[in-house]
């Protein structure tokens, strides 16, 4: 049974989660069935210090990002060996640590996607054989490299036909179809509202949010933007977020309550309008959805107002059921994906989706560090 410890670090900069997570399956590939166990998961909240330096990552020069990369690396493993020590782990009893990483480019219509925290320095700190750069092979290969969890929802979550993340970007699959696609920027725009405005670190419950009213020409402006015009497959970078979007919320003339409740409305109408999208393009109609279930996950999970925002319009609209998770798949289900695709690499079985990200042919992603 291996056991494999998954990093993921995501564009809301809340903290690096961390899963260990042991692994089975039985049968023959592909077609074995796979179950999994988080052992252990902690998110491990940022210091204002990396927050500054990972947010400011795209100002660097290339002998300073490349520094940074290092840095990170040793970081991420130091916060490995932390991990195993607070909850007792043998280490010798972790096969594997697959790390995604922090992006700081992403640029698929160039062929290249970013992220920071070397495999080396993780492997030369832990000990252990490492997995990192998951998403470069399927851009090299034509592909958007995003999203790359829905290998792992296929294996690990296949009694659900719909899967939403709301993360610092929110994201969408349709399993049937074998679609997913970035939707909107979301936590990382509500945080940094709060962060910058009110002196929070986040929206806890949607509480702030919950106090203002929707701004309809702002949230038209919104809504304008030309990436939601375009099918998929399709991923965000996050400077979509912070270059484009943000500058249009601090431009607005009301207060941030009314700011946070447009953008909170924002975000529930592209969640519909993106599975309106995948309905037009597969030649579906709305009753395709009816009391299928979906799994939502992400910190926008615990936004009790904006949860409840969206399950109302997906149930008025598509009739869909949103199914309760545990706490540990809402919050860490990417760091447990980020392990199961490591996972996949080191047995060299395909670990990315073509027929999801448009590269030319599945891939099998992913930089192998061993001392």
């Amino acid at each position: 049974m291996p056991r494999v410890i998954g990093l993921m670090s995501g564009s809301s900069l809340d903290g690096l989660d961390i899963a260990c997570v042991d692994f089975s399956s039985i049968g023959d590939y592909p077609s074995e069935k796979w179950t999994f166990n988080i052992v252990h998961a902690e998110t491990m909240p940022y210091s204002s210090d990396w927050v500054k330096k990972l947010s400011t990552a795209t100002e660097l020069d290339a002998r300073s990002y490349l520094l940074l990369h290092t840095s990170y690396g040793h970081y991420l493993g130091q916060c490995v060996k932390d991990f195993i020590a607070k909850y007792n782990l043998e280490i010798n009893t972790i096969d594997l640590v697959a790390s995604h990483g922090h992006t700081v480019f992403h640029e698929p219509w160039n062929s290249m996607t970013g992220q920071i925290g070397d495999g080396a320095a993780i492997s030369a700190e832990t000990g252990v054989l490492v997995v990192n750069d998951l998403r470069a092979m399927d851009v090299a290969y034509g592909g958007q490299g995003a999203p790359i969890v829905p290998i792992g929802e296929k294996y690990l979550f296949e009694n659900y036909r719909l899967l939403l993340n709301i993360g610092g970007i929110a994201n969408i699959t349709d399993q049937k179809h074998q679609i997913a696609f970035d939707i909107c920027p979301a936590n990382r725009i509500l945080n940094k509202l709060v962060q910058q405005y009110l002196n929070k670190e986040y929206d806890e419950n949607g509480e702030y949010s919950s106090q203002g009213k929707i701004n309809e020409n702002l949230l038209n402006k919104l809504n304008e933007l030309d990436y939601y015009k375009k099918f998929y497959p399709k991923s965000l970078s996050n400077s979509f977020g912070l270059d484009i979007i943000y500058p249009l919320l601090e431009s607005n003339p009301s207060n941030v309550h009314d700011v946070l409740r447009t953008y909170v409305e924002h975000i529930i109408q592209q969640i519909c309008d993106s599975i309106q999208m995948i309905i037009d393009k597969e030649k579906q109609d709305n009753s395709s959805y009816v009391n299928c279930k979906m799994l939502i996950t992400g910190g926008g999970a615990h936004n009790k107002y904006l949860f409840q925002g969206l399950k109302t319009k997906l149930q008025e609209k598509f009739h869909i059921d949103i199914i309760d998770s545990m706490s540990d798949v809402i919050d860490f289900k990417e760091a447990l994906i980020m392990a199961f695709i490591g996972l996949l690499r080191i047995q060299k079985k395909t670990n990315v989706l073509a027929s999801v990200t448009g590269a030319k042919c599945d891939t099998i992603g992913g930089a192998v560090w061993s001392n």
